[in-house]
Formats: structure tokens, C-alpha cells, sequence
């Protein structure tokens, strides 16, 4: 996220409802112990990229990485579009879902950078009605701890997670308020968003 944005107040607030309320899936298959499972991979590896000691170029393609391998990209660019997307072609989409993985890696990238000398650490884990959600405290020198959640779902037999609730703000909603402006800004084009999209972060 923009250096210039204070640590507590880098996301629109929005009730972490929200999810319920976008949730696309069926009934659960995995169990409550392998979704905090998959979290405990990821903090493991952003754990490891925030202490490597790597410049930032390198640290934010470590990111996007993580993103790819355990998050379902296409959901959370799909949510963060909207409506807008319907109309429009596969090839759009397509380039639009890849600006908006770079995007949100260099955006939440910079944002676990703040966590440089500290880590992350899984807590506990629920079912919250049709997904999971896993509990994580983030441990900064010389700042209080503060909490992230993931929420994690299975979709054709694999597991990732699709939102994080940072001290009770919502990624999903902050982050389809973000892409609408910037689509408002576009004209309502998703090439130009794309582009927009390419050059933010």
C-alpha cells in the first residue's frame, strides 16, 4: 500500500459480513485443521520473505508469488470488478485479472513490508458457514500486535484463501470501492483500468 498511508488506516472499513454476502461456493470439504494449515504455509513463506533482507523489487515479486500459489487471483479481481465485467470480452478480463495480481501483490506486498524485523503468527481457525476463517496476530518491534484473518475456501479440490480482515477492515469491499474508482476514472473502460492498473501500486 502507498507509503504515505498510515499502518491503521490503509483500507476503507467495511463489516467483515461483507464476505458472507459475496461467498459463490457450496458446502465445505476440507476440515477446519487443513485450512489452518494452508495459512500457516503462508505465513511461513511471507515470514520468510520480510526478514530475507532482499530489496523491494525482489521482495514484491516473492509476493506476487505467494498470491499466485495460494490465493484464488481470479476471484478477488472478479469480486473487485463487479458488475462491470459481465459485458465484458474474455481477452479484457484476462489482461485486466493479470494487472490486478501485479497490482494487489506490490499494494499488500508493501504493506507486509512494514512487518521487517517481526513475523506472523497463526492463532486459531473456525468455520464461518460455507468457508474458514483463520485467526493470525501480526507482531511488530516496538508496536502493539494487531490481527489479521484470512478466509480460506476449496474450489476443485484445492484450498486458498480469498480475503484478508486486517483489525476488521475487509480487503474484498476496500478493494471493489478502489477498482470502481479507478474504473469511474477509466471512463468505464476496462482497458484503460488495466493500464491504470499496471502503473499503480
Amino acid at each position: 500500500m502507498p507509503s504515505n498511508v498510515p499502518r491503521r488506516a490503509v483500507l476503507t472499513l467495511v463489516p467483515g459480513a461483507f464476505a458472507l454476502a459475496v461467498w459463490p461456493y457450496g458446502a465445505m470439504a476440507m476440515t477446519v485443521e487443513e485450512a489452518r494449515t494452508k495459512i500457516d504455509r503462508v505465513v511461513a513463506d511471507i515470514n520468510a520473505i520480510i526478514n530475507s533482507g532482499k530489496p523491494e523489487p525482489a521482495m514484491l515479486k516473492d509476493f506476487e508469488q505467494i498470491l499466485v500459489r495460494y490465493a484464488d487471483v481470479n476471484y478477488i479481481a472478479k469480486s473487485a470488478l463487479g458488475p462491470a465485467g459481465r459485458s465484458a470480452s474474455a481477452g479484457d478480463i484476462a489482461a485486466y485479472t493479470k494487472a490486478f495480481q501485479g497490482y494487489i501483490a506490490r499494494k499488500y506486498g508493501r504493506r507486509f513490508r512494514e512487518f521487517i524485523g517481526g513475523e506472523i503468527e497463526v492463532v486459531d481457525a473456525k468455520p464461518l458457514k460455507s468457508f474458514y476463517e483463520v485467526q493470525t496476530i501480526a507482531k511488530l518491534k516496538g508496536e502493539p500486535p494487531f490481527e489479521v484473518r484470512w478466509h480460506v475456501f476449496e474450489k476443485g479440490g484445492k484450498s486458498q484463501f480469498f480475503n484478508l480482515i486486517i483489525e476488521g477492515v475487509n480487503m474484498l469491499a476496500a478493494e471493489r470501492t478502489e477498482i470502481g474508482a479507478m474504473l469511474d476514472q477509466a471512463g468505464g473502460s476496462i482497458p484503460k483500468l488495466t493500464e491504470a492498473l499496471r502503473k499503480a501500486g
